[in-house]
């Protein structure tokens, strides 16, 4: 499979090698995600200007001062999810990512025994599992970066060999918007639909099924700044609802994930 080096300057291409070649001699475990990683999956050619990887929270210290040793400019953007490095000269950035944005949960060793190996800018490293890329994506909704697409021929390419009961277990009670998804690939790929078992589609169908018989929680909640941090702002400061954010009803604490 070819790898995206043609469409990336020379120097950038130079620089996202380096800083693996960095965290490879130093041992920091990292995963490949991003534009990369879908090519990998799906044969989707796209440039961004980052080189995305996948970290363990407690290797962000050390990732960053490897990436400092080896000559670029690093930062910590947010304590919960995102840390950088920079080129001293140049475009492009590494982004570290150990987190989703909206804290649902963090990178954990599953990840990295799930991970497969694929060549990217020609050396061969290891990816992120499709699982795990499904499960970021779906809470990126922004009215300028919705996911779903890539969600949807990421499915259509690796739904046949998905791990379903990992993938469901990492939505726990947020199974709403991978169900979703899942109803949108239908539409999308029609050819394609019966790649999602049927085993699946009834298993989410029974929870939404049971939660109709069901009263509706009191609280008035809203969840969708879980999705985008801007566009249900309106919700929370003139409706009256919560934030799901600020009150710590995120899924994973409700699951007792960190």
């Amino acid at each position: 499979m070819a790898n995206l080096s043609r469409y990336v300057p020379e120097a950038t291409a130079d620089f996202y090698r380096g800083g693996v070649r960095a965290m490879l001699a130093a041992e920091v475990p990292f995963l490949v995600a991003g534009a990369y990683a879908l090519r990998n999956y799906t044969g989707i050619e796209r440039h961004t200007k980052d080189f995305d990887l996948f970290v363990l929270p407690d290797d962000v210290p050390r990732a960053l001062d490897v990436l400092s040793k080896a000559g670029y400019r690093t930062e910590l953007r947010d304590p919960r999810w995102l840390a950088k490095a920079f080129p001293r000269e140049g475009e492009g950035f590494i982004d570290l990512l150990f987190g989703l944005a909206n804290g649902l949960g963090t990178v954990d060793g599953d990840w990295f025994a799930n991970a497969q190996l694929g060549e990217i800018l020609g050396l061969r490293l290891p990816i992120c599992p499709p699982e795990e890329m499904i499960w970021s994506k779906s809470f990126v909704a922004e009215r300028h970066r919705y996911d779903g697409a890539d969600i949807a021929h990421l499915l259509r390419s690796r739904a046949a060999r998905m791990d379903w009961d990992r993938l469901i277990l990492r939505f726990g009670r947020a199974w709403r918007v991978l169900f979703g998804h899942l109803v949108m690939f239908g539409f999308i790929f029609p050819s394609d639909r019966d790649l999602v078992p049927a085993t699946v589609m009834r298993q989410l169908m029974a929870r939404l099924e049971a939660e109709l018989g069901s009263t509706a929680p009191a609280a008035r909640v809203c969840q969708g700044t879980l999705l985008s941090t801007e566009q249900y702002l309106m919700a929370v400061r003139e409706w009256g609802y919560e934030d799901a954010r600020i009150l710590g009803r995120v899924i994973a604490k409700a699951e007792g994930r960190k």
